[in-house]
C-alpha cells in the first residue's frame, strides 16, 4: 500500500517553507508527496523546486493558472495524477507534527476515513515563526492555543471507533481517504468555487457511501498558521450545493475528478 501526503496551496511561499520543514522531519516518510497549486507564482514555483532536489520522496507538482479560489478542482487533478492507494490531506498554512504521516498510517482502516484537529498558531507570533523559522512546537510553546490539542497519547487514540454520523470537526486541512473512495464518490465536486463548505460535502458524500469516519484524536497533530478568512462571497452557494448532497443523499457528483483519469 502506498501513502501520499497532500498538501494544497496558493501564493504563500513563507508558510509552505515551514510546511516543508516539517515534511523532511517526520518520522515515517509518505511514499509520495503530492502538491495541488492553486496558481500560485513564480516565487512558490522556484520555493517547491528546491523542496524537490532535497527530499527522497517522489514529488508531484501540479499546478493550474490562476483563476480564482479553485482548490476542488486543482485538488481533483493533483489526486487524479497520483499512484498511491491512500490520501493524508493537509492546507499549505498547516506545519505538520514529526509523527503526523506515523499515526496516519497506523490508523489506517479499510471503509473509513480520518480526520484530526488543528492546534492554532496565535496571530501574534506569525512573523516570529516566519523570521526563525520555526516549525516544532510543545505544550510549552507560546506561540499557540488549544494547548490541550497538542497531547500526542497514541494509547488513548485507539479508543475512539468509527462512526457514521457526519460530525462537525471535520476539517480539510487534516483528513485521509483511501483514493479508491474519494474516486468513486467523483471526488471533490468542482461546482463549489470560492471559500466554504467543499470539504464537508467530500465527507457527507463518502458518508452517504457507506464510509465511516473516525477522529483522530491525540495524534495526528498538526499547527494551523493564523490568516485573515478568505472571501465568502460564494458560502451561500455553496451552502445549497451541500443541502443538496444531504437533502438527496448524494454520494456521486457530476462536476468531479473523472475528467481528469
Amino acid at each position: 500500500m502506498k501513502v501520499a501526503l497532500l498538501v494544497s496551496t496558493y501564493n504563500w511561499p513563507e508558510a509552505l517553507d515551514l510546511v516543508f520543514k516539517s515534511f523532511k522531519a517526520q518520522t515515517v516518510m509518505p511514499d509520495e508527496i503530492l502538491i495541488a497549486d492553486d496558481g500560485s507564482r513564480e516565487e512558490t514555483t522556484a520555493l517547491i523546486n528546491n523542496f524537490i532536489s532535497s527530499i527522497a520522496v517522489p514529488v508531484k507538482h501540479v499546478w493550474h493558472e490562476d483563476d480564482g479560489f479553485r482548490r476542488s478542482k486543482i485538488l481533483n487533478k493533483t489526486i487524479a495524477a497520483s499512484s498511491s492507494d491512500y490520501i493524508v490531506q493537509i492546507d499549505g498554512d498547516c506545519i505538520i507534527h514529526p509523527d503526523f504521516v506515523k499515526d496516519h498510517k497506523a490508523a489506517i482502516e479499510k471503509g473509513v476515513y480520518l480526520y484530526g484537529s488543528r492546534v492554532n498558531i496565535l496571530p501574534d507570533f506569525v512573523k516570529k515563526i516566519f523570521s526563525e523559522g520555526v516549525y516544532r512546537f510543545t505544550f510549552f510553546s507560546k506561540e499557540i492555543k488549544n494547548k490541550a490539542r497538542t497531547f500526542r497519547i497514541p494509547l488513548l487514540s485507539k479508543f475512539y471507533k468509527p462512526h457514521q454520523k457526519f460530525s462537525s470537526k471535520v476539517r480539510g486541512c487534516n483528513l485521509s481517504y483511501w483514493r479508491s473512495d474519494f474516486i468513486e464518490i467523483n471526488g471533490y465536486n468542482e461546482d463549489f468555487e470560492g471559500w466554504g463548505r467543499e470539504d464537508s460535502d467530500l465527507v457527507i458524500r463518502l458518508g452517504n457511501k457507506g464510509v465511516m469516519g473516525k477522529r483522530l484524536k491525540y495524534a495526528g497533530i498538526l499547527y494551523h498558521i493564523y490568516h485573515k478568512s478568505s472571501s465568502k462571497d460564494n458560502l451561500e452557494l455553496n451552502n445549497a450545493l451541500q443541502n443538496k448532497a444531504i437533502a438527496e443523499k448524494m454520494v456521486r457528483c457530476k462536476n468531479g475528478i473523472d475528467k481528469y483519469l
